[in-house]
């Protein structure tokens, strides 16, 4: 069995070191400069060749400080000989640049899969694309997990009698929205959603029975949170009788988790896939370091990672 070798890259160090505890292996170090010109250069200081390398970074802000940072990992592992390059990203940034609805735009999220590619790496692991489709802009292995297992384990501890699960878009979130219910014994309702612009949305109905409900909403990703906060307004209307709100990636750009704590939630609900430096007492944070951790271990001795979703 060849070694296995993590590096962690500097957008989440903290999840980096979660993760290599749960695999008892140590974190290997890395050196990072910056020129006078700002071109970054990046060094692995522990030896690569024929290991079974992993890098793990998470595409947050600064997302392009970042992307270079891995590709430049990447490149660096491939030229030291490594076995197999493998990228852990927890976060996905360009996943929501998956379509051309405008003139004259890049598809995002298959130049940046290519980028990675070129750059040297094998296989991806990751979490919670934003739509399916962006698993198939690479042309190399993809590891796509879910959170579901995280957010259901944590929603079951409570009281879900009178409960419904929401989410938006009932067509590409049918899935995840299906399964997370379904871990949780839960009828199913959905926003019908318009994105205007990246800023602006518009949900004309709500599709299912909301009245008098306790509501979880379920999404992948909260940004600046414009379709939750849309969402919130249709629920409210409906009679819902209290909202959770739950995701994957809770970025909270723009205030966003201060906003939504006061437009009268319960709790908010996410991982820890990006890091969050502000704190609130409606706020719970799960950790998908022992999945990540499961599913490298599983990945480098050969075994199924699709039994973590059973």
């Amino acid at each position: 069995m060849r070694e296995i070798a993590i590096f962690g890259g500097s957008s989440h160090p903290a999840l980096t070191a979660e993760i290599c505890a749960h695999l008892a292996v140590p974190q290997r170090p890395v050196l990072l400069k910056r020129f006078a010109n700002d071109c970054l250069e990046v060094q692995l200081q522990s030896n690569c060749r024929e290991r079974d390398v992993f890098i793990i970074q998470s595409l947050v802000r600064p997302v392009q400080e970042h992307l270079i940072e891995l590709l430049l990992m990447a490149d660096a592992a491939r030229g030291a000989s490594a076995a197999r390059v493998n990228a852990v990203i927890p976060h996905y940034a360009y996943a929501r640049s998956d379509k051309k609805d405008a003139p004259r735009i890049s598809i995002g999220g298959r130049l940046v899969a290519d980028l990675l590619v070129t750059a040297g790496v094998d296989r991806v692991l990751t979490l919670n694309l934003h739509s399916p489709q962006v698993h198939g802009f690479f042309s190399v292995p993809v590891d796509h997990l879910h959170a579901l297992r995280e957010l259901a384990g944590h929603f079951r501890q409570r009281d879900l009698s009178n409960t419904v699960v929401v989410s938006t878009r009932p067509r590409l979130r049918q899935g995840a929205r299906r399964a997370f219910a379904r871990r949780l014994g839960l009828p199913v309702a959905a926003g019908a959603k318009e994105r205007i612009s990246d800023s602006e949305v518009r949900i004309t109905a709500i599709i299912g029975d909301v009245g008098g409900r306790d509501v979880i909403i379920l999404d992948d990703e909260i940004s600046r949170g414009t379709t939750v906060f849309e969402l919130l307004d249709r629920l409210r209307e409906q009679g819902a009788r209290s909202v959770a709100v739950a995701c994957t990636h809770g970025l909270f750009a723009d205030n966003a988790l201060d906003k939504l704590a006061a437009a009268d939630v319960t709790e908010i609900v996410c991982t820890n896939t990006a890091p969050l430096e502000a704190e609130h007492p409606k706020l719970t944070v799960l950790s998908v370091a022992p999945a990540l951790a499961e599913a490298i271990s599983r990945i480098h001795i050969g075994e199924s990672v699709s039994a973590l979703f059973d």
